[in-house]
């Protein structure tokens, strides 16, 4: 009998968390919650209010953080952000807002705002989350915690083509440098640094195919929730 269960993700940048989190997802009939746009989502209210490169910024975003309401929406293709009830989702995928994000979530009062509405979405099970600090932080109770990680250089050739397809002009060496500053912001921020979980699955996905990483989460999932160590 499978039982409902918490799965946190947690990983680099462009590793894919996203694409396998919706996949086990809807594999499991599971909700799924993308903790990243949410920061994104945040780091778009600052850059629209105008506060996003003052000196002052983290002041003057914490001092409007109230009036940032994000959710969730099931649109024809696939999941979007909402900001203030209006779908944001193709404005917070760019390269800007991804690096306005990773500032801003170094903010611990940030931080603390959304991980409580994190972990409220998780209080009936049956979520899947991917972020940095899921497994660490949001819940560290989670049933099934699974680590992505790949080379710097492999998850750069990812993103360029990512923001390629969506008519970018992308240079392949500042997008590299951009993953490399991206993780070492991550992992060196006072706050929720990213870091592996104890009791953490990794995945290594630098040369596996998104079939062969689905076939071996599914089968580690299956454990988990029937009960197996």
């Amino acid at each position: 009998m499978e039982n409902k269960i918490i799965v946190a993700i947690d990983g680099y940048s462009s590793c894919g968390k996203s694409t396998i989190a919706k996949a086990l997802a809807k594999y499991a009939g599971y909700t799924y919650v993308d903790t990243g746009a949410m920061y994104r989502a945040v780091a778009l209210y600052a850059q629209r209010i105008g506060v996003a490169h003052r000196e002052s910024r983290d002041m003057d975003l914490l001092a409007q953080l109230e009036n940032v309401h994000i959710g969730f929406i099931q649109t024809a293709d696939g999941q979007h952000v909402t900001l203030n009830g209006e779908d944001v989702e193709s404005q917070i995928r760019t390269l800007e807002i991804g690096n306005l994000a990773s500032q801003i979530s170094t903010i611990k009062e940030v931080r603390a705002f959304l991980v409580a509405q994190q972990q409220a979405m998780g209080e009936k099970k049956g979520i899947v989350m991917d972020g940095r600090d899921i497994g660490t932080v949001v819940f560290p109770q989670a049933e099934l915690k699974l680590f992505l990680t790949a080379s710097p250089e492999v998850r750069a050739e990812r993103r360029f083509k990512e923001l390629e397809a969506k008519g970018e002009k992308p240079v392949l060496e500042e997008v590299l440098a951009d993953v490399n500053d991206r993780d070492y912001r991550d992992t060196h921020r006072a706050e929720s640094p990213l870091r592996q979980a104890d009791d953490a699955i990794v995945v290594d996905n630098s040369e596996m195919t998104r079939e062969e990483q689905m076939e071996h989460i599914i089968d580690v999932f299956k454990g988990r929730s029937q009960g197996e160590l």
